[in-house]
């Protein structure tokens, strides 16, 4: 890739990015595309994310991805925000169109565009969510458009209530779980928990009430221990892989008008992983 004056920069806001498997992914297009971009990474304290969304205007940035701890803060700074993120409270992707800047969030589509790829169908299943952050609000505005009923589990039960309230305003067939008894009436289990991230963390659940022919999807981009566990018991499996994945190929759309060559993209992704 060669840079030049009038490369366009796109990047990620985060706090720690040195992790982030992005600025491979959209490279990989920018160069099979021949298009005049660069993706890189933005370490942002918090403390000074107010200024970092003001350079968005100042270096003309065509626009960032904004992964933790900034997805909900970040909203108060922006111009417009689309009606997933008024709903789901939280932005991953800022356009900049002439120093407007405007916030998406492509997770539920990218995680809805991971499951059709997969062949895997929630049309009139039974779903459950473990988790009631961000992520869960962004799978569960598409999934509740979708399912026959979706349940949602946390322990912190305020933000269970909530997320079942504001889904409910416009779904009637999302209900609370209080206590993972039993998993036998449901179609779909979804970790939406940052349980799983590090080798050493345990499942979000007690293993021993998955079964097949369940299907079990985690929205971490890795096998963890609830995938490994979910398969030894006859369960259909999914990473997150595929909504990283689709969620970056969204954004290149929304920063560029134009479509990525998604299987470049997940090659360099697949070669990215330790």
């Amino acid at each position: 890739m060669r840079i030049s004056g009038k490369t366009k920069i796109v990047g990620l806001f985060g706090y720690p990015v040195e992790h982030s498997l992005s600025p491979g992914m959209h490279n990989a297009a920018f160069a099979y595309l021949n298009m005049d971009y660069c993706y890189v990474t933005f370490s942002v304290r918090p403390d000074l994310l107010a200024d970092a969304v003001l350079s968005i205007r100042a270096l003309r940035l065509g626009g960032v991805n904004v992964t933790v701890p900034h997805k909900e803060r970040v909203i108060p700074f922006l111009d417009e925000v689309s009606d997933e993120v008024s709903f789901i409270g939280a932005v991953n992707t800022i356009a900049n169109s002439n120093g407007f800047l405007k916030g998406y969030n492509t997770d539920g589509r990218g995680f809805m565009e991971s499951l059709s790829e997969a062949g895997i169908s929630c049309d009139r299943k039974r779903v459950l969510i473990i988790g009631a952050g961000g992520a869960c609000r962004a799978v569960g505005y598409y999934l509740s458009q979708k399912v026959e009923h979706l349940w949602i589990f946390d322990i912190d039960e305020q933000k269970r209530e909530g997320v079942v309230k504001d889904l409910g305003t416009f779904r009637g067939n999302v209900s609370s779980m209080k206590k993972m008894d039993t998993l036998s009436d449901l179609d779909i289990v979804i970790n939406a928990t940052p349980l799983g991230l590090k080798d050493t963390d345990p499942p979000p659940l007690d293993t021993f009430l998955l079964s097949g022919p369940m299907t079990v999807c985690d929205l971490i981009y890795r096998d963890t221990a609830l995938l490994r566990a979910a398969s030894e018991k006859g369960c259909r499996t999914l990473n997150g892989m595929g909504m990283l994945l689709h969620q970056g190929v969204l954004a290149f759309e929304i920063w560029t008008g134009v479509r990525p060559p998604v299987e470049i993209m997940r090659k360099a992704l697949q070669s990215a992983l330790p």
